[in-house]
């Protein structure tokens, strides 16, 4: 069967999977000595498989509709920070996933995975700093190189966040539904900060914001960036930042969503998320921006 690859939403710019149990690795008997670690950039390589056809077919993706048409020479674009949870964390969000989908009385919904793929390996997760947008062919080294630019002259360092919250959230389409953990605001604000920097360098593309208040995109739109002031208050946005682990097609019942809010997250509260870069995946190549030096 092909599979088809789909253009990035909120949280479709990563391969999903229904839950179920991976296949245990066959244990080599003479095993040599660990290997080290995979550089990050690795994972960049093999973000996206092969394009085999551009026909919208939810059958192939649990049911999951393409948002973005494909049209020649639109590249959907999406920019976000990066998290490869490690095999406790990847444990304790399994064991949280596997905690929200059951309701007595009710019909147990089909929620899908966002830890590990078909095949059992593992995906990244992340937290969005934009809508799934579309650049031109044209746009694309521009817009990457003003991007790299706007990071750099931001200041942001890396930082870590941690998880607070677990809710059911709906994507823009309301087409599907997210199992997701909102984190506590970072030391320096640095979400906030990365935020604004993605929405200002998007407008100069004439893409719209993500978490913007309708002043916020009047500002973008009514008025020169170059103009506006540095010393300006950021908005914050700290209550919509977000990682989602899991998703179902249908919106979940009020005893669903009070099920989510009542699931212990005292051990997964205690956990450091660490960012150190921002992604931006344009089509199917994934670019890794690092951050200035910060707290390791």
């Amino acid at each position: 069967m092909s599979l088809v690859q789909y253009s990035d939403s909120e949280s479709d710019s990563e391969s999903r999977s229904s839950l179920r149990p991976a296949k245990k690795p066959c244990r080599n008997i003479n095993q040599g000595p660990s290997l080290p670690p995979l550089p990050a950039s690795f994972h960049s390589l093999y973000a996206s498989s092969t394009r085999v056809s551009v026909q919208d077919d939810p059958s192939l993706h649990g049911g999951r509709k393409r948002i973005i048409p494909h049209v020649e020479g639109n590249w959907p674009t999406h920019l976000y920070l990066e998290w490869y949870p490690g095999k406790d964390e990847l444990s304790l969000l399994a064991d949280v996933i596997s905690q929200s989908g059951y309701v007595a009385e009710e019909k147990a919904p089909v929620v899908h995975s966002l830890l590990h793929s078909d095949l059992g390996a593992q995906l990244p997760l992340h937290i969005s700093l934009s809508r799934p947008v579309i650049l031109r062919t044209e746009q694309r080294a521009l817009f990457t190189e003003a991007l790299e630019k706007a990071i750099h002259a931001s200041h942001v360092l890396s930082f870590h966040v941690q998880p607070d919250t677990l809710y059911w959230s709906s994507n823009y389409e309301k087409t599907r539904w997210f199992l997701v953990l909102g984190v506590r605001r970072p030391s320096h604000d640095g979400l906030n900060r990365l935020l604004k920097m993605s929405n200002e360098t998007l407008a100069r593309f004439g893409q719209p914001p993500l978490y913007a208040t309708s002043s916020t995109q009047e500002q973008q739109t009514s008025a020169s960036l170059r103009d506006r002031s540095s010393s300006q208050e950021r908005e914050d946005f700290s209550g919509c930042f977000h990682i989602s682990l899991a998703w179902r097609l249908s919106e979940p019942s009020p005893k669903e969503s009070e099920l989510v809010a009542k699931i212990d997250l005292q051990t997964l509260r205690e956990i450091q998320v660490r960012f150190d870069c921002v992604k931006a995946k344009i089509g199917n190549i994934v670019s890794s921006i690092p951050l200035g030096k910060g707290i390791k």
